[in-house]
């Protein structure tokens, strides 16, 4: 593979862009003002123990309460066969080590584990774990292999070695000496944050996560990574010096970008932002695809377009839904969409075609870092997958719900709105006796009572027995309006 990574920085954000054969595949973004707190360890405070709920509502010094529930404290899950309730292990006021797995989302507080798990560049140090239990990532699919890192790794643990470890896919060619130093450096991280633990009281942030240019280093590089642009000195700097003590490989691809043009412009991810942005999106066979996000699911509905084929009706279909596999895979990595997907494909009655455009969905997916179970062709023709989310999506970082139409992507019509302003006309005159009505509201509510609707106010006029009056207010909506009791 041939990946390039840009790193735009400015005093308010950092916008990350994967670029893979010169088209972006990821796009992260970090804004000063709205930090993620995934994997931050904190000291909380119990504030609120819900046994019918079977969770508790932890104080860790953000502006919402975070969650914490009874299958995610760390001596539930570790004794399965003797779990308790959550009310027999904690108590209002008690102050408790605990890490946040998913950020806050829409309404919601970050939720919580009392599992803590430090990562590294190599490894991930579980430092509760009773016995030396080593787990490997699950993208490392043959088993030999897995068995193989396994047993290298216990090799290197000393003999009283307590706590677990989880290898991650970097680790795939590592030497013995950098697994060596990732288990140092996470050691002592581990013992430093006991250390500050005892000293501190709740809430109290304990361990922060790096900020998304050093997670770059740790996570994305790989050995397919050519290249690594960043348009800040500053963060080229302190990047440098990361890379020098944990990943020095990564230290000959890392340059300092300073180009006249802006390096997001240069490489077209502006574009590739707004067109994430957007509900439809075109393939290179001519269909396209619409997405909607909703609170509850994100629905993905393939369309043939423009694309009539060349063959035959059902090799067009074909061709589409498996352009639109692929399509589909990516934009679920650049929107960072999550929690249920639903795929609409379009109809395929022969079996080979749906198994083959499964496998290509599979396939395009196999590259995501994040956590994604897709279910096979339902009794509807649907494709069901899950994607984890532990993070706002793109489109919920940049936008915000529409103020004219409230967030519903549609608004009344002006004959609509003439019609409710009639009916509450006629309700306010049966409560008060004005001597005039007058309406405010949008140009083109207005020019319909003037034009078509005409004899709607007449009628309205007559019917409660008062002049009715009319007034253009140019900054309303067109479903904004107001009447005046004169």
């Amino acid at each position: 593979m041939n990946d390039e990574i840009l790193i735009n920085v400015t005093p308010q954000e950092t916008r990350v862009a994967v670029v893979q054969q010169g088209i972006v595949q990821q796009l992260h973004i970090e804004r000063g003002s709205n930090l993620g707190v995934v994997s931050n360890v904190y000291i909380g405070r119990v504030k609120r123990v819900l046994p019918g709920m079977q969770s508790a509502f932890i104080d860790i010094g953000l502006e919402r309460s975070a969650f914490l529930h009874v299958a995610d404290i760390w001596e539930n899950r570790n004794n399965s066969d003797a779990a308790k309730p959550i009310e027999k292990m904690l108590y209002e006021g008690q102050s408790l080590l605990v890490q946040v797995i998913k950020d806050s989302i829409g309404g919601k507080g970050a939720r919580l584990s009392t599992q803590i798990s430090i990562a590294g560049r190599l490894l991930v140090l579980l430092p509760q774990q009773q016995e030396s239990h080593i787990g490997v990532s699950q993208r490392i699919e043959l088993e030999a292999e897995r068995e193989l890192l396994r047993a290298k790794l216990q090799q290197l643990l000393p003999d009283n070695s307590s706590g677990g470890y989880i290898i991650r896919t970097m680790a795939e060619t590592a030497t013995d000496k950098e697994l060596l130093a990732d288990m140092e450096y996470l050691n002592k991280l581990w013992i430093k944050l006991q250390e500050q633990a005892k000293t501190s009281s709740a809430p109290f942030l304990l361990y922060q996560e790096l900020n998304i240019s050093l997670c770059v280093l740790r996570d994305y590089v790989n050995e397919g990574t050519t290249r690594i642009l960043v348009d800040s000195l500053e963060t080229y700097q302190r990047m440098a010096a990361f890379a020098q003590d944990f990943i020095s490989s990564a230290m000959s691809r890392l340059e300092h970008y300073v180009g006249e043009r802006s390096l997001f412009d240069l490489y077209g991810v502006e574009e590739e932002i707004e067109r994430a942005l957007s509900r439809r999106v075109n393939l290179k066979s001519g269909g396209y695809i619409i997405i909607d996000q909703t609170e509850a699911l994100t629905t993905v509905d393939v369309n043939t377009g423009g694309f009539v084929g060349s063959r035959n009706f059902d090799d067009t279909i074909f061709k589409t839904n498996l352009d639109a596999a692929q399509v589909i895979a990516r934009q679920l990595r650049l929107r960072n969409l999550g929690g249920i997907i639903i795929c609409d494909f379009i109809d395929m009655h022969n079996q080979e075609h749906r198994d083959a455009v499964l496998e290509e969905l599979k396939k395009s997916l196999a590259c995501d870092h994040t956590r994604i179970t897709v279910n096979g062709f339902s009794t509807l023709g649907l494709v069901e997958m899950t994607r984890k989310r532990t993070r706002e999506s793109l489109a919920h970082i940049l936008c915000e719900s529409c103020p004219t139409c409230d967030g519903r992507g549609e608004v009344k019509t002006a004959q609509t709105i003439c019609y409710e302003i009639v009916r509450e006309i006629t309700r306010e005159a049966r409560q008060f006796n004005a001597r005039e009505y007058r309406i405010l509201a949008s140009q083109l509510v207005i020019g319909l009572f003037l034009d078509e609707e005409s004899q709607s106010l007449a009628q309205l006029s007559d019917l409660i027995g008062k002049p009715v009056s009319l007034q253009v207010e140019s900054l309303y909506s067109q479903e904004q309006y107001d009447i005046i009791l004169m």
